[in-house]
Protein backbone atom coordinates (compact mmCIF):
# COMPACT_ATOMS: atom_id res chain seq x y z
CA UNK A 1 0.00 0.00 0.00
CA UNK A 2 1.19 3.20 -0.37
CA UNK A 3 -0.52 5.93 1.98
CA UNK A 4 -1.38 8.96 -0.23
CA UNK A 5 -1.84 11.07 3.16
CA UNK A 6 0.00 11.16 6.07
CA UNK A 7 0.89 14.04 8.79
CA UNK A 8 3.73 13.31 11.05
CA UNK A 9 3.91 15.92 14.20
CA UNK A 10 6.82 16.12 15.52
CA UNK A 11 7.60 18.40 19.02
CA UNK A 12 11.45 19.23 18.15
CA UNK A 13 9.97 21.31 15.28
CA UNK A 14 7.47 24.74 15.59
CA UNK A 15 4.11 24.34 15.02
CA UNK A 16 1.23 27.56 15.19
CA UNK A 17 -2.25 27.04 16.49
CA UNK A 18 -4.69 27.10 14.00
CA UNK A 19 -8.11 28.16 15.10
CA UNK A 20 -7.08 27.27 18.22
CA UNK A 21 -5.97 23.63 17.83
CA UNK A 22 -2.42 21.90 17.95
CA UNK A 23 -2.26 18.55 17.56
CA UNK A 24 -0.59 15.81 19.77
CA UNK A 25 2.54 13.89 18.84
CA UNK A 26 2.75 11.77 15.94
CA UNK A 27 6.15 11.32 14.82
CA UNK A 28 8.07 8.81 12.33
CA UNK A 29 8.31 6.29 14.88
CA UNK A 30 4.91 6.62 15.85
CA UNK A 31 4.01 6.17 12.18
CA UNK A 32 5.86 3.44 11.51
CA UNK A 33 3.93 1.42 14.50
CA UNK A 34 0.78 2.02 13.63
CA UNK A 35 1.29 0.81 10.37
CA UNK A 36 3.58 -1.88 10.29
CA UNK A 37 1.05 -4.54 9.53
CA UNK A 38 -0.60 -2.59 6.21
CA UNK A 39 2.40 -3.19 3.78
CA UNK A 40 3.02 0.45 3.48
CA UNK A 41 6.04 1.05 1.03
CA UNK A 42 5.78 5.07 1.16
CA UNK A 43 3.53 7.89 0.52
CA UNK A 44 2.73 11.39 0.74
CA UNK A 45 3.72 13.18 4.00
CA UNK A 46 1.53 16.26 4.07
CA UNK A 47 1.92 19.81 6.33
CA UNK A 48 -0.81 20.66 8.26
CA UNK A 49 -2.54 24.27 8.79
CA UNK A 50 -0.45 23.78 12.33
CA UNK A 51 2.63 23.51 10.43
CA UNK A 52 2.49 27.15 8.54
CA UNK A 53 5.11 27.85 6.08
CA UNK A 54 7.72 25.65 8.05
CA UNK A 55 9.27 22.97 6.21
CA UNK A 56 11.67 21.68 9.24
CA UNK A 57 9.53 19.04 10.18
CA UNK A 58 8.71 17.88 6.80
CA UNK A 59 12.12 17.57 5.40
CA UNK A 60 12.89 15.73 8.61
CA UNK A 61 10.35 13.55 8.13
CA UNK A 62 11.35 12.39 4.61
CA UNK A 63 15.02 12.26 5.55
CA UNK A 64 13.67 9.41 8.43
CA UNK A 65 11.30 7.77 6.08
CA UNK A 66 13.45 7.29 2.48
CA UNK A 67 12.97 7.93 -1.32
CA UNK A 68 9.31 6.16 -1.15
CA UNK A 69 7.90 8.88 0.10
CA UNK A 70 6.98 12.51 -1.26
CA UNK A 71 6.26 15.72 0.90
CA UNK A 72 3.34 18.14 0.35
CA UNK A 73 3.68 21.54 1.73
CA UNK A 74 2.30 24.75 2.02
CA UNK A 75 3.88 28.33 0.62
CA UNK A 76 3.54 31.80 0.93
CA UNK A 77 2.86 33.44 -2.37
CA UNK A 78 6.31 35.30 -2.46
CA UNK A 79 8.00 32.27 -1.84
CA UNK A 80 11.33 32.50 -3.58
CA UNK A 81 12.07 30.14 -6.66
CA UNK A 82 15.68 28.73 -4.99
CA UNK A 83 13.46 27.45 -2.37
CA UNK A 84 11.10 25.91 -4.41
CA UNK A 85 14.14 23.82 -5.32
CA UNK A 86 15.29 23.01 -2.40
CA UNK A 87 12.24 21.28 -1.59
CA UNK A 88 11.95 19.79 -4.46
CA UNK A 89 15.76 18.00 -3.89
CA UNK A 90 14.33 17.18 -0.34
CA UNK A 91 11.60 15.07 -2.17
CA UNK A 92 8.67 17.54 -1.86
CA UNK A 93 6.21 17.27 -4.94
CA UNK A 94 3.40 19.75 -4.40
CA UNK A 95 2.04 22.89 -2.43
CA UNK A 96 -1.14 22.41 -0.28
CA UNK A 97 -3.96 24.91 0.06
CA UNK A 98 -5.55 24.74 3.26
CA UNK A 99 -8.86 25.89 2.25
CA UNK A 100 -11.02 24.54 4.84
CA UNK A 101 -8.66 25.64 7.87
CA UNK A 102 -8.74 29.23 7.11
CA UNK A 103 -6.18 29.72 4.55
CA UNK A 104 -7.08 33.26 2.90
CA UNK A 105 -5.49 33.07 -0.17
CA UNK A 106 -7.86 34.39 -3.78
CA UNK A 107 -8.39 32.63 -6.60
CA UNK A 108 -5.94 34.70 -8.74
CA UNK A 109 -3.43 34.28 -6.00
CA UNK A 110 -3.64 30.44 -5.75
CA UNK A 111 -3.42 29.97 -9.40
CA UNK A 112 -0.54 32.06 -9.78
CA UNK A 113 1.38 30.02 -7.17
CA UNK A 114 -0.42 26.68 -8.26
CA UNK A 115 1.09 27.54 -11.85
CA UNK A 116 4.50 28.48 -10.42
CA UNK A 117 5.58 25.70 -8.91
CA UNK A 118 4.11 23.47 -11.75
CA UNK A 119 6.83 25.65 -14.39
CA UNK A 120 9.67 25.38 -11.48
CA UNK A 121 9.34 22.12 -10.11
CA UNK A 122 6.41 19.70 -11.88
CA UNK A 123 4.81 20.47 -8.73
CA UNK A 124 0.57 19.70 -8.52
CA UNK A 125 -1.72 21.70 -6.08
CA UNK A 126 -3.52 19.88 -3.54
CA UNK A 127 -6.59 21.51 -1.94
CA UNK A 128 -8.13 20.80 1.23
CA UNK A 129 -12.03 22.35 0.67
CA UNK A 130 -15.51 21.68 1.82
CA UNK A 131 -16.18 21.15 -2.07
CA UNK A 132 -19.76 22.60 -1.62
CA UNK A 133 -17.63 26.00 -0.92
CA UNK A 134 -15.63 26.02 -4.50
CA UNK A 135 -18.17 27.83 -6.94
CA UNK A 136 -15.44 30.74 -7.27
CA UNK A 137 -12.56 28.66 -6.99
CA UNK A 138 -13.72 25.58 -9.26
CA UNK A 139 -12.91 27.50 -12.89
CA UNK A 140 -9.17 27.39 -11.57
CA UNK A 141 -9.08 24.02 -10.26
CA UNK A 142 -10.46 22.91 -13.71
CA UNK A 143 -7.27 25.37 -15.87
CA UNK A 144 -4.57 24.38 -13.61
CA UNK A 145 -2.56 21.25 -14.94
CA UNK A 146 -2.51 18.95 -12.04
CA UNK A 147 -4.50 19.34 -8.95
CA UNK A 148 -5.70 16.72 -6.08
CA UNK A 149 -8.61 17.46 -3.85
CA UNK A 150 -8.05 15.85 -0.15
CA UNK A 151 -10.69 13.71 1.80
CA UNK A 152 -13.17 13.13 -0.83
CA UNK A 153 -14.43 16.68 -0.96
CA UNK A 154 -15.64 16.64 2.44
CA UNK A 155 -19.37 16.87 1.80
CA UNK A 156 -22.69 15.57 0.01
CA UNK A 157 -23.68 18.90 -0.98
CA UNK A 158 -20.08 19.37 -2.97
CA UNK A 159 -20.07 16.22 -4.41
CA UNK A 160 -21.77 17.29 -7.82
CA UNK A 161 -18.82 19.99 -7.88
CA UNK A 162 -16.71 17.22 -7.24
CA UNK A 163 -17.43 14.71 -10.07
CA UNK A 164 -17.47 17.29 -12.41
CA UNK A 165 -13.77 18.31 -11.65
CA UNK A 166 -13.24 14.83 -11.85
CA UNK A 167 -14.36 14.50 -15.34
CA UNK A 168 -11.62 17.60 -15.82
CA UNK A 169 -9.00 15.51 -14.29
CA UNK A 170 -8.63 16.28 -10.87
CA UNK A 171 -7.50 13.46 -8.38
CA UNK A 172 -9.00 12.87 -5.19
CA UNK A 173 -7.97 11.37 -2.25
CA UNK A 174 -9.71 8.52 -0.91
CA UNK A 175 -8.80 9.75 2.70
CA UNK A 176 -10.62 10.92 6.29
CA UNK A 177 -13.73 8.82 6.33
CA UNK A 178 -13.90 9.72 9.32
CA UNK A 179 -14.27 13.46 8.92
CA UNK A 180 -16.49 13.56 5.67
CA UNK A 181 -20.25 14.02 5.24
CA UNK A 182 -21.46 11.99 2.86
CA UNK A 183 -22.22 8.23 1.84
CA UNK A 184 -18.01 6.99 1.50
CA UNK A 185 -19.16 3.81 -1.02
CA UNK A 186 -21.26 5.27 -2.94
CA UNK A 187 -18.76 8.03 -3.63
CA UNK A 188 -16.04 6.18 -4.18
CA UNK A 189 -17.81 4.03 -6.90
CA UNK A 190 -19.09 6.95 -8.38
CA UNK A 191 -15.77 8.37 -8.70
CA UNK A 192 -14.08 5.43 -9.97
CA UNK A 193 -16.67 4.80 -12.80
CA UNK A 194 -15.55 8.21 -13.92
CA UNK A 195 -11.81 7.90 -13.93
CA UNK A 196 -10.48 5.00 -12.76
CA UNK A 197 -7.02 6.54 -12.10
CA UNK A 198 -8.69 9.52 -9.93
CA UNK A 199 -8.73 7.58 -6.39
CA UNK A 200 -5.45 7.80 -3.79
CA UNK A 201 -5.98 5.67 -0.67
CA UNK A 202 -4.69 7.23 1.90
CA UNK A 203 -4.93 6.61 6.02
CA UNK A 204 -5.23 10.61 7.15
CA UNK A 205 -3.06 9.50 10.31
CA UNK A 206 -3.17 10.78 13.06
CA UNK A 207 -6.60 11.66 12.01
CA UNK A 208 -6.43 15.29 13.83
CA UNK A 209 -9.89 16.77 14.39
CA UNK A 210 -11.13 13.92 12.93
CA UNK A 211 -15.02 12.56 14.30
CA UNK A 212 -13.11 9.47 14.61
CA UNK A 213 -9.48 8.26 13.36
CA UNK A 214 -8.46 5.99 10.80
CA UNK A 215 -9.18 2.43 11.39
CA UNK A 216 -7.96 -0.57 9.90
CA UNK A 217 -11.33 -1.16 8.42
CA UNK A 218 -11.37 1.63 6.42
CA UNK A 219 -8.55 -0.14 3.70
CA UNK A 220 -11.46 -3.25 4.07
CA UNK A 221 -14.27 -0.84 2.58
CA UNK A 222 -12.23 -0.16 -0.53
CA UNK A 223 -11.55 -3.32 -1.27
CA UNK A 224 -15.20 -4.44 -0.70
CA UNK A 225 -16.46 -1.31 -2.40
CA UNK A 226 -14.46 -1.58 -5.32
CA UNK A 227 -12.85 -5.22 -5.75
CA UNK A 228 -9.67 -6.41 -5.62
CA UNK A 229 -8.42 -5.55 -9.29
CA UNK A 230 -9.94 -1.73 -8.91
CA UNK A 231 -8.65 -1.46 -5.22
CA UNK A 232 -4.61 -2.52 -6.16
CA UNK A 233 -4.74 0.94 -8.22
CA UNK A 234 -6.27 2.87 -5.61
CA UNK A 235 -4.37 1.92 -3.18
CA UNK A 236 -0.99 1.52 -4.68
CA UNK A 237 -0.63 2.19 -8.07
CA UNK A 238 -2.45 5.77 -8.63
CA UNK A 239 -0.73 7.66 -6.03
CA UNK A 240 2.58 5.72 -6.87
CA UNK A 241 2.06 7.13 -10.44
CA UNK A 242 0.57 10.86 -8.57
CA UNK A 243 3.46 11.39 -6.25
CA UNK A 244 6.46 9.66 -9.03
CA UNK A 245 7.54 7.58 -5.97
CA UNK A 246 11.09 5.40 -7.23
CA UNK A 247 11.03 1.80 -5.36
CA UNK A 248 9.24 2.88 -2.42
CA UNK A 249 11.28 2.08 0.59
CA UNK A 250 9.46 -0.17 3.45
CA UNK A 251 7.85 1.85 5.99
CA UNK A 252 8.79 -0.30 8.94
Amino acid sequence: MIDAHLHVVDPRFPLVPNQGYLPPRFTVEDYRRRVRHLGVTGGAVVSGSFQGHDQSCLRAALAELGPGFAGVTQLPPDVPDARVHELHEAGVRAVRFTLHRGADAGPAGIERLARRVHDLAGWHAEFYPDAAALEDLAPVLRRLPRVGVDHLGMSAAGLPRLMDLVEHGVKVKATGFGRVDLDVPDTLRRIHAVDPTALLFGTDLPSTRARRPFRDADVALVLDTLGAGAAAAVLHDNAAAWYGLPRPAAAG
